[in-house]
């Protein structure tokens, strides 16, 4: 009989060999992506005091109400200019993307390219 690992634990597992290779640094923070079924949550963080200096989700009302729906890719492009500009504002240009062990295409794909475009270098 094929025993089968949840998904959640896969996912679990990815992310944590993606963590090993590298941290979130003062000068080159983390840029952190999870998403659930119904949200996305972007954070930029410094793992050497393990302090967020940046956060954004779809479950702001300021971002929720530029959005139809909070869980496809337009919400997660949205995201994207969101957190890169809140980054930028505080002075951070450069970061490490942290995919959080999701699959990179789709709405993680969506967020990068839309970070990237509003001025964020990865």
């Amino acid at each position: 009989m094929v025993k089968k690992e949840s998904r959640q634990k896969v996912r679990v597992k990815k992310h944590n060999r993606v963590r090993n290779r590298f941290s979130g640094t003062p000068e080159r923070p983390r840029l952190a992506v999870f998403r659930s079924n119904n949200h996305m949550y972007a954070q930029i963080i410094d793992d050497t005091v393990g302090n967020t200096l940046v956060a954004a989700s779809t479950l702001e009302k300021d971002v929720k109400s530029e959005l139809e729906k909070t869980n496809n890719v337009d919400a997660a492009a949205y995201l994207g200019t969101v957190i890169a500009k809140r980054a930028i504002e505080k002075g951070i240009k450069t970061v490490v993307f942290d995919r959080g062990g999701f699959i990179y295409q789709g709405k993680i794909a969506a967020l990068a390219d839309a970070a990237r475009e509003a001025g964020l270098e990865f």
